[in-house]
């Protein structure tokens, strides 16, 4: 089928690539299937793009690429909702806010999209811990 997107125009995309969010996401709760596309080739950064809104594309990446010490647990009901049996199944995706310069570019934390590859079902899950929602990619005191 064809796609409309917000960074890649016009594509073709199938049917079974898209990821269904049974709830929507937090801020777009009618937003229920998205599909992630590699933002360049090779590249860590992924766009979680609409299917059905055409400018709504979020740019993702794993954040244990950034963020060496980040982790947290699932829930027994994230767990259900999601059928995650084991970790294989799972993806973890960290919606950034790009500024300009890159390097204020931004990951939040706070709220990680997870995904079960294996039924293309996904959730952004709430976490009540010392995340934030922003959090530089690119550490000063990391760069040599």
């Amino acid at each position: 089928m064809n796609l409309y997107t917000k960074y890649h125009g016009m594509i073709e995309v199938e049917k079974e690539d898209f990821i269904f969010f049974e709830h929507g996401i937090p801020g777009f709760v009618e937003e229920k299937h998205f599909i992630l596309l590699p933002l360049e080739k090779d590249s860590p950064f992924f766009i979680m793009q609409s299917k059905i809104t055409p400018e709504l594309g979020f740019v993702v990446v794993n954040p244990f690429l950034f963020f060496t010490d980040y982790e947290f647990e699932l829930s027994e009901n994230d767990k259900d909702i999601l059928k995650i049996n084991n970790e294989e199944e799972v993806g973890v995706f960290a919606i950034l806010t790009v500024k300009d310069p890159f390097a204020e570019t931004t990951a939040n934390l706070q709220a990680p999209v997870i995904i079960n590859h294996k039924r293309n079902i996904a959730k952004q899950i709430i976490l009540h811990e010392t995340y934030k929602t922003r959090h530089k990619i690119i550490q000063k005191d990391k760069v040599k």
